[in-house]
């Protein structure tokens, strides 16, 4: 008897992976409420004459267990916060964003409510705090620098998590933005030639999105790249029929969708200060005479950039079959230069 294993629908996925964030959001809020009671009974506790056993300490440990139990108070409004965002965001990118920045402000918080509950002198803990970020400054210039960097990161996006992006010799899928650096799944590489994933991990500074140039292949309104494929044929070869071959055999292999995107590509160019770019039919064919004895026919067309060896060589091995078939049509070089 044979028994077939239930395949899980993406819905019951996401169903299933929702239950459970919800379920580990409850226990986080639960396990604040708990430590916030016992620091509060704690607080009350040491109060009382009875129990007053540490002495010229006491202070310092009734103000610890105040702030620690307003501490753990805002740990229950972020988690209560994050869970509202999550709900309400459309997508990874935004909301992996939003949950950091309310993680940082939740941090920041903290720090202030002990610095304030430690020393009850406000102008005193000012002064305090302007020397320790004085000093700080001096000793931490590059990762307060990468932590500027995460702040334009998340205000400008330049990239985002899921992005193909390229900074300086850096290429690859970003996978985390961290409040100090970036992470990047590496395409290509020393070790490869084309567009695939290398298998390492890339991690650099933010810091750096402010002295390199950032290139992103995934830009959010128009997450497509222009890709070429060149083809050799000789002088002999019927130019037209050519043409008209390799643009409807790569018709048929692209996305439909494609050719609307070659209209938003030209309404995104008509919306900005430059001139007008002439964007041919597409996919277009262009000719141009090749250095040796050949005249070199290029392919251009639109393509995701994760896609686009995938394309490249699915659209090499139909092209030159259908070339194929005509050899009175088309002919290719001989010789040694081909």
């Amino acid at each position: 008897m044979d028994i077939k294993k239930s395949k899980t629908s993406p819905k019951e996925k996401k169903e299933v992976n929702h239950l459970h964030n919800k379920t580990k959001q409850k226990l986080w809020i639960g396990s604040y409420i708990i430590c916030a009671v016992i620091c509060l009974g704690l607080y009350f506790l040491l109060r009382l004459k009875a129990f007053n056993i540490i002495g010229t300490y006491q202070k310092t440990v009734l103000s610890l267990l105040l702030a620690a139990a307003t501490s753990f108070g805002v740990l229950i409004l972020s988690r209560i916060i994050q869970g509202i965002a999550t709900k309400r965001s459309h997508t990874k990118a935004i909301l992996y964003n939003v949950v950091r920045l309310i993680r940082l402000i939740t941090i920041v918080v903290i720090i202030l409510i002990f610095i304030s509950y430690l020393n009850r002198n406000w102008y005193a803990a000012a002064m305090s705090l302007g020397l320790i970020s004085l000093l700080l400054g001096f000793a931490l210039q590059t990762p307060i620098a990468s932590l500027i960097g995460w702040f334009y990161i998340v205000l400008r996006v330049p990239y985002k998590v899921g992005d193909r992006i390229q900074v300086s010799d850096f290429t690859g899928d970003v996978v985390e933005i961290n409040y100090f650096d970036t992470t990047l799944w590496e395409f290509a590489g020393n070790y490869m030639t084309n567009d695939l994933p290398s298998g390492r991990l890339i991690r650099f500074p933010n810091s750096m999105v402010f002295q390199y140039q950032v290139y992103n292949y995934s830009w959010q309104k128009f997450p497509y790249i222009w890709n070429e494929i060149p083809f050799h044929i000789a002088y002999q070869s019927d130019l037209n029929w050519v043409e008209k071959t390799i643009r409807s055999t790569a018709q048929k292999e692209m996305d439909p969708g494609m050719e609307e995107h070659v209209n938003e590509l030209r309404s995104l160019i008509k919306e900005t200060p430059v001139d007008e770019i002439e964007i041919k039919e597409y996919p277009f064919v262009n000719f141009r005479i090749n250095s040796n004895t050949w005249i070199e026919v290029l392919l251009i067309y639109l393509v995701d950039p994760k896609k686009a060896s995938a394309t490249r060589t699915n659209l090499i091995k139909k092209v030159l079959a259908a070339l194929l078939k005509e050899p009175g049509k088309v002919m290719f070089p001989n010789g040694d230069n081909r």
